[in-house]
Order: structure tokens, then C-alpha cells, then sequence
């Protein structure tokens, strides 16, 4: 099926929808196929994904290394609720898949501890050194060089500054009374142009959802801004299945200052050596763990928290020059540039790092190739849960979990490619434009924002008990109400569109923490 357009309807194989690692893989791997494919971005470039900002590395194995190892440590972390099936294949995949991908095919030059050899950074929850990295920017050069690559194939066609909007379906979106005979299924979305303000119909028997996570709908993230959750919220409205939205993994570190934003101070700096420390100078993570400043992120994010709480401080300190062997600016030049901008140099005092929300292992439910409850609809990367992570993501298996699934999600719907639609897609509906646009007022959506974003951090944050959580499934369901309202009257723009998208997913979350009681792993209760 060629990739055409005509009025609002684009036609491809595969409509991708997101651009960090997972959706890179999966249009590399299906590019290969001779598929065509539609990525939609809803950045202007490459730099909006969390893979983008990934500064840790990614796992692989070590020169003491062992797969049992890595899969003990996996279920460590997740708390032993993790999908012993996926954590399996993750293993029995992962090195396989980074050797053959981004080592020999996009050369990702991985820092290496002499010519023929490999360096391997140690992070938190791991037993081994078995990080692979470039410098401190391993998510950069490895974004940078899929796109390089993608770019070389003409059927893969790129679309950025285009917000998906909902997923579309058969029956729902169909015109055809007899549809609702048939099995619901995804035949794309409607997308926005984000310069434009046109809604287009992307048309595709097969769409993949790589939106990845939702750490901002917090009000302290390590995320870009505009990762509200998107993928989640667009599959919940279409049908698909999603679980475990509760256990949203706080990162320990993030660099504490106003003008930061919450950029992320790596974990491979506490596996260099780096300590905690009150701001009176004292460690403080010998009283909660016997792993020290290497615990899992949970451990260590709560016992931040409860310092900050125990000291009435508003930031803990994180201090690498005490105590690293290594040559800081080379280990960590992204960090140390970045810190030195804000005024602090870290080859000579210490860090003042806050938690930040980081990462969900809940989402979109996906099997071993990721496919969704939902016929059509594949997911990967953050936005999927394959049951890896379980209630806790062990340091950097993200970026590897993105690579492992986007391959297989590519190969699947290679093997079992079937052009054929549901419908004819001049029985979906058209998008619908409010004929009196009511004019946008951007103090009222950055108002809501900063609503969605103190409930979340406070009632739904690090520490939950049922009152807070009571008092944010209140305070959020009111907000919806009146966004809804907002949403149907207001002329199209991706503002509203992630205002609408980040409170559904705040509501998922806030909804997910009320049903379990039970305090597990990034899910902690305090009744």
C-alpha cells in the first residue's frame, strides 16, 4: 500500500506514532520489509523524546556477567511482580540486539575502557558493571544516529510538529451501522497539524504507539514538558487495555534549581562513587538500606524524601567530588557543562539534586510482540507495559526495552502484514470543528496545568495515603469537567490537546492508586 495523500487522509503499512527509541526501531526494522511508513512526532526535531535525554546508557553484559544475574536483578527491583516471561526475553534479547543494531549497524561509538574493550558503568540494583554508555549523552548519539539512518530509506515518511489526537476505530468512528457487527479494531488517527490547525485522518491497517511516558503531568520531572501521557490516554478512550498505571518510578536526582527544570543528574553518578548527604554534610542512606546510595530508585527516592521531611530542607545533596576516582569532566561533560551554567561546579562541591517522576511501568498491556488488547493497535517503549519493569524499573532497561520490543513489533507485523482495512475510510467520520470557536486564554490552560501538576506531586506523589488520593481524584475529576467543556468548544491546538490528554492520565494514575492497597515497589502507601 503506497503512502498517498488527498484532503485530510494520509495512507500508509504502518503509522507510527512517537520517535524516540521504540518508534525508531520499529520503522527501521519495518522499513527493511519494504513497508511504508508514517511517523508522527509531535516535536519539531528529534529532541522532544525521553530516549533523546537518556544520559545513563544502556544495559548489556559485563565481563563477570551472567543472564541469571540480570534477570535477578530485574525482579528485584520490580518487586517480583514483574512478567517472568518478558523479563526472560528481554535477557535472552537484549545483548543480541544492541551488539547487531546499534553497535555494528549504527556504530554507536560506546565509551571504552581501552581500544579493544568496552567500559561499563555501574548504576543502582545492579549486582555487575554492565552499562554501556557515551559519556553522559548515551541517548543523544543514539537518536542522532537512528535518524541518520532512517532518513535513508524513502518509505519512511516523517511528520513532526503533528500531535496525534485519538486513536481511530471500527465500530466507533465508522458511519457504517453494519460495523458494529464487526470486532473493534485500529485503523490509525486524527492528527493535528500543529501549524496548520488542520485535524488529518492517517490511515494505516496497523498503527504502533511509541508515545513514551507521562512525568509531566508532575510537578517535578526529569521528562521534557510535553510528555503528558498521550499513548495512554488515546488507548483508554479507544478500548485498549491498561494496567498498572499506579507504580510511576520516581528518579532520586534531579538537579535542584529554578531554573532547571528538572534535569536529571545521572544514577551512573552514584555508581561512580557519589554520596547522599543532608545539607549539613551528613550520608543518610546506610539507615535505609544495606545497598547504601546504590538501592533500587524507590528506596532511594523515599529515604530523599524523608530527609528533606526529617530537615525541613527542600533539596538533598549529592557529592561526587568527596569520593569519585574518576576524571569528572570526562566521565560526565554533559553534566558538569549544564550544572556550571546554573553556577555550580561539581568537580568542586556538591550537587543539591530533588526527585523527579521519571518513569512508568504500567501502560498499554502488550504480549511478547507487542501487541495490544486491541486488533490493529501494537504499543512499545514506555508507553507499553510487557511486564518487565513490574512495580519498579531497574536503572537503564528502559532505552534497552525500546529496542528489544520496537524489533519485535516491526517483525511481527511484517510476517503477518495484511493491507486489508475495516472499512472504506470514506466511512469515517470527518473531524468535527465547533462552528463559534470559543478564543483560547493561555493563563487558563497554564493555570490548569499548574493544578494538575501540585496535585499530582502532592497527592499522588513519592508517599500516597487515601486522603490525599481522595482529595486528588476530587480536585482532578472537577478540572475535567470544565477542560472537557474547554475541549469541545475551543479551536484545535496541541495545548489543549495534551491539556485534555495530561488530565485523563493524571485521573488513570490517581484512579490505579486508590484500587491497590497494597505498597509495592514506585507504589508506596502511607495508611
Amino acid at each position: 500500500m503506497k503512502t498517498k495523500s488527498f484532503q485530510e487522509e494520509i495512507y500508509s503499512d504502518i503509522l507510527i506514532i512517537g520517535g524516540g527509541i521504540a518508534g525508531a526501531t520499529t520503522a527501521l526494522e519495518a522499513a527493511r520489509q519494504g513497508l511504508e511508513i508514517n511517523m508522527v512526532i509531535k516535536s519539531a526535531g528529534v529532541e522532544g523524546s525521553n530516549s533523546y535525554w537518556a544520559q545513563g546508557g544502556i544495559v548489556s553484559f559485563g565481563d563477570d556477567d551472567d543472564p541469571e544475574l540480570l534477570r535477578e536483578d530485574i525482579l528485584q527491583a520490580g518487586d517480583r511482580i514483574n512478567n517472568p516471561a518478558a523479563v526472560d526475553l528481554l535477557v535472552q534479547e537484549g545483548k543480541k540486539t544492541v551488539d547487531r543494531l546499534l553497535i555494528k549497524e549504527l556504530k554507536i561509538p560506546f565509551a571504552r575502557s581501552s581500544p579493544d574493550k568496552l567500559d561499563y558503568a555501574l548504576e543502582g540494583g545492579h549486582s555487575r558493571r554492565r552499562i554501556l554508555h557515551v559519556e553522559d549523552a548515551t541517548g543523544q548519539r543514539i537518536i542522532t544516529a537512528f535518524y541518520k539512518r532512517l532518513r535513508q530509506f524513502p518509505n519512511i515518511h516523517f511528520y513532526f510538529d503533528h500531535t496525534a489526537v485519538d486513536l481511530l476505530t471500527v465500530p466507533h468512528h465508522s458511519r457504517n451501522p453494519l460495523s458494529y457487527y464487526r470486532p473493534p479494531r485500529c485503523l490509525g488517527a486524527y492528527v493535528l497539524d500543529n501549524k496548520s490547525r488542520q485535524v488529518k485522518k492517517f490511515i494505516a491497517p496497523y498503527t504502533v504507539l511509541a508515545t513514551g511516558g507521562c512525568g509531566g503531568v508532575y510537578q517535578f520531572t526529569s521528562n521534557p514538558r510535553t510528555t503528558i501521557g498521550s499513548g495512554y490516554a488515546m488507548a483508554l478512550r479507544a478500548g485498549a487495555r491498561i494496567v498498572n498505571m499506579e507504580y510511576i518510578q520516581f528518579h532520586p536526582t534531579s538537579l535542584y534549581h529554578r531554573d532547571a527544570d528538572g534535569f536529571l543528574i545521572s544514577e551512573s553518578v552514584r555508581g561512580e562513587g557519589a554520596r547522599l548527604k543532608t545539607r549539613d554534610g551528613r550520608t543518610f542512606m546506610e539507615k535505609y538500606s544495606p545497598q547504601k546510595d546504590l538501592a533500587p530508585r524507590d528506596v532511594v527516592t523515599r529515604s530523599i524524601y524523608q530527609e528533606m521531611i526529617n530537615t525541613n530542607s527542600n533539596y538533598v545533596l549529592l557529592d561526587l567530588v568527596s569520593y569519585a576516582r574518576i576524571d569528572i569532566k570526562k566521565r560526565f561533560p554533559y553534566i558538569y557543562r549544564t550544572c556550571l551554567k546554573y553556577g555550580i561546579d561539581i568537580t568542586k562541591e556538591p550537587i543539591p539534586v530533588v526527585p523527579a517522576a521519571h518513569f512508568c511501568c504500567g501502560g498499554v498491556l502488550v504480549d511478547l510482540w507487542g501487541r495490544s488488547s486491541l486488533k490493529g493497535l501494537y504499543a512499545a517503549g514506555e508507553v507499553a507495559c510487557t511486564g518487565v519493569h513490574g512495580a519498579n524499573r531497574l536503572a537503564s532497561t528502559s532505552l534497552l526495552e525500546g529496542l528489544v520490543w520496537g524489533t519485535r513489533v516491526a517483525q511481527h507485523i511484517a510476517e503477518n502484514f495484511r493491507p486489508e482495512l475495516p472499512c472504506n475510510p470514506s466511512q469515517i467520520h470527518p473531524w468535527y470543528y465547533p462552528k463559534n470557536e470559543e478564543p483560547v486564554d493561555p493563563a487558563l490552560i497554564h493555570q490548569d496545568w499548574a493544578t494538575i501538576r501540585s496535585t499530582m506531586w502532592n497527592y499522588a506523589g513519592i508517599i500516597r495515603t487515601s486522603k490525599r488520593l481522595e482529595r486528588a481524584r476530587a480536585d482532578l475529576e472537577y478540572l475535567k469537567h470544565r477542560v472537557d467543556k474547554f475541549y469541545q468548544e475551543a479551536p484545535m491546538d496541541p495545548e489543549i490537546v495534551d491539556l485534555r490528554h495530561g488530565l485523563l492520565v493524571a485521573l488513570m494514575i490517581t484512579y490505579a492508586a486508590i484500587a491497590n492497597p497494597e505498597s509495592r515497589g514506585a507504589h508506596f502507601r502511607q495508611d
